[in-house]
């Protein structure tokens, strides 16, 4: 059915194709680098299970690519992620950048144009941040000697390889441009889902390994009770995900009466649709990326004072997400998320549009009562939202502890990796239902109900 209409099949066959060139994007590799150097100081620092192991891990999901691996698109999307939330939240705070978001289409192509500017300034930052640990001599995931090749540790070749990761994230983003404006849409969330779904494979091989090696006894590194609690997280996490993210609350409105001549006008009863995860996934990305300063600056605070035992212990609890980087993690998705549905969610306009279009919320004045109302509501339910956020957050560590898995297998198959895999489906689902309906096609879950 859904390629009976040429034109959706020509933007899903084209967002296909921009997909297929950024995985076989994600496969070359810099020339510089000591590739089985890099795999084998990759290898030692995930049989850690902690460290270093998470943070590339929580990176990778993040990303959209294996930062683990320096290819072109080492970087992934992450850096335009970045500079897109950095302008939308100087939106807020700074006058000129407010006044451009309200400007409409010039606007918005304006402030685009900017994020692309910042997205190249800070991946040229961090790519030649990156390659300069890894040139260095030891430091990073434990390497000993440089992880560049003999006759390439010079500046000259540092930059061009620089050059090149900053021209893979700009080629990534234009890939997401396209696909939003000539594929299915959604580019940059397809561009995520798409790394993390290729890394699939790899975290079920580990998962599913040592009980080929070692048979799947009860008690044993791989026995039977790891694996169906695994399976049964797996399931309970996509139904929990579906249903907070589809989950709304309804506030009933009124709209008033118009008399025309002999014709009543209005009058009808409808409803105003908030979403319960009005955040979506962003929380856990900004705190998790937080995060990850402690951790490093702990590191080298270990160092280079050895003797202090305080800096030690917080080493210690950063570096196995223990109970303190979980509180840490949970008060910063809570902050997040109030943060994040203040930007987008603004009940004043929200009760003047009401007031605009002759609607009232029933036992609430027009303006500043409704306004308030608005306001109380989402601070319940944006509540509620955390909680499941945090929850789906915390499980990959509370699952690795508990039951000794690898941090990789429980990340993707318990927590933010299948949050935002299935998100995404649902948000790419809904886009085809659209183009399904509005041309008289039943949509793919009533076409599954019938």
């Amino acid at each position: 059915m859904i390629f009976r209409i040429p034109e959706l099949r020509n933007k899903i066959v084209l967002t296909l194709v921009l997909l297929a060139v950024y995985r076989m994007g994600s496969l070359i590799v810099l020339p510089i680098m000591d590739q089985e150097k890099l795999a084998q100081n990759v290898q030692r620092s995930q049989g850690d299970g902690g460290g270093i192991d998470r943070v590339m891990t929580m990176l990778s999901l993040f990303s959209g690519t294996d930062v683990g691996q320096c290819t072109i698109f080492g970087l992934g999307i992450m850096p335009y992620i970045s500079a897109s939330i950095i302008f939308q939240l100087l939106g807020t705070v700074y006058p000129p950048l407010e006044k451009l978001q309200k400007e409409g289409e010039s606007g918005r192509k304006k402030i685009n144009e900017y994020t692309r500017y910042a997205t190249v300034i800070i991946c040229f930052g961090q790519s030649f941040a990156w390659l300069s640990a890894l040139s260095s001599s030891g430091g990073l995931m434990g390497n000993e000697g440089s992880l560049v090749l003999e006759g390439y540790r010079t500046l000259y070749y540092q930059l061009i390889c620089t050059v090149l990761m900053t021209a893979g994230t700009v080629l990534l983003m234009w890939i997401g441009e396209q696909i939003d404006e000539y594929g299915i849409g959604n580019g940059i969330s397809l561009i995520i889902m798409a790394g993390i779904l290729a890394r699939m494979p790899e975290a079920g091989a580990r998962l599913l390994q040592p009980a080929f090696q070692n048979g799947v006894k009860l008690g044993t590194e791989s026995g039977i009770e790891k694996l169906l609690m695994m399976g049964m997280l797996f399931i309970a996490v996509i139904v929990c995900v579906v249903a907070i993210t589809q989950a709304q609350r309804k506030i009933p409105i009124q709209s008033a009466k118009h008399t025309r001549g002999r014709r009543v006008m209005g009058g009808q009863r409808q409803y105003l649709p908030l979403r319960l995860n009005q955040a979506g996934v962003m929380p856990i990305i900004f705190a998790s990326s937080l995060l990850m300063f402690p951790w490093f600056l702990f590191t080298q605070l270990a160092t280079l004072l050895p003797e202090w035992s305080f800096v030690r212990m917080a080493e210690d609890a950063f570096r196995g997400h223990g109970y303190v980087y979980n509180l840490c993690y949970i008060a910063l998705i809570y902050f997040f998320c109030y943060f994040w549905t203040a930007i987008s969610f603004n009940p004043k306009d929200m009760a003047n549009n009401l007031k605009d279009y002759g609607s009232f919320i029933p036992g609430y004045r027009p303006g500043g009562r409704t306004a308030g109302y608005l306001e109380q509501v989402m601070v319940r339910i944006t509540y509620v939202g955390a909680a499941f956020l945090a929850l789906i957050a915390v499980i990959p560590t509370i699952v690795s502890n508990a039951l000794v898995i690898d941090p990789l297998v429980a990340s993707f198959y318990g927590g933010t990796g299948l949050l935002i895999c299935v998100s995404v489906a649902l948000d790419l689902v809904q886009k085809i239902d659209s183009h399904l309906v509005m041309r008289n096609y039943p949509g793919l879950l009533e076409a599954d109900a019938a």
